[in-house]
């Protein structure tokens, strides 16, 4: 298997701008969160959250594609499949848990933290319901697709259970737990 050493070395190659690299690490934790609250595997799906973006960076025009060609190459069909499936638009079956995670994490993941990063106190106090206010004003974040939010949550409710409060919480909890290395510490 695909260790996370090789994971990151590929994606530090990929990704020159340290912005999508500090995505790729809050989604890599979020869904490491995510699969151990809920029996999966965290490797797994760690994986799948740091890798989902190694290519757009070199290679935007062909995004996923070059990542999921370099992970089947290795075998690796589960993150190659949850990679390509990220954007509903795609329109890539979403066969297991990994991949409606993953779909539910990316778009949402950036979101909370640019909701964070407007506040004096960033995570700290941040609430549900504060970031579903501000899903519904189109510009704030407006490169945040709201479909591809509100279509990931659904899916994820439907397979998981738990609510959109419920799982905003997680995310907010995992981003401020690591808010130091997120750059998500307040100002001063």
């Amino acid at each position: 298997m695909l260790t996370r050493d090789d994971a990151w070395q590929l994606l530090c190659a990929w990704t020159s701008s340290e912005r999508l690299r500090l995505h790729a690490r809050a989604v890599e934790l979020v869904m490491r969160d995510f699969a151990t609250g809920t029996g999966q595997d965290p490797e797994l799906f760690a994986l799948a959250g740091l890798l989902h973006d190694a290519d757009y960076d070199a290679w935007p025009e062909e995004h996923p594609k070059r990542i999921v060609a370099w992970l089947r190459e290795r075998g690796e069909e589960a993150l190659a499949h949850a990679i390509s499936a990220h954007y509903t638009r795609w329109n890539v079956p979403y066969d297991t848990l990994l991949d409606k995670a993953l779909l539910a994490s990316d778009e949402i993941t950036g979101f909370v933290m640019a909701c964070a990063l407007v506040r004096p106190g960033r995570t700290e106090g941040l609430e549900p319901k504060s970031v579903k206010k501000k899903l519904k004003d189109k510009a704030f974040a407006a490169g945040v697709d709201r479909f591809e939010v509100a279509e990931g949550l659904r899916m994820l409710i439907e397979a998981a259970g738990g609510t959109e409060e419920s799982h905003l919480a997680r995310i907010i909890a995992v981003l401020h737990q690591h808010r130091e290395e997120l750059g998500l510490l307040p100002p001063g």
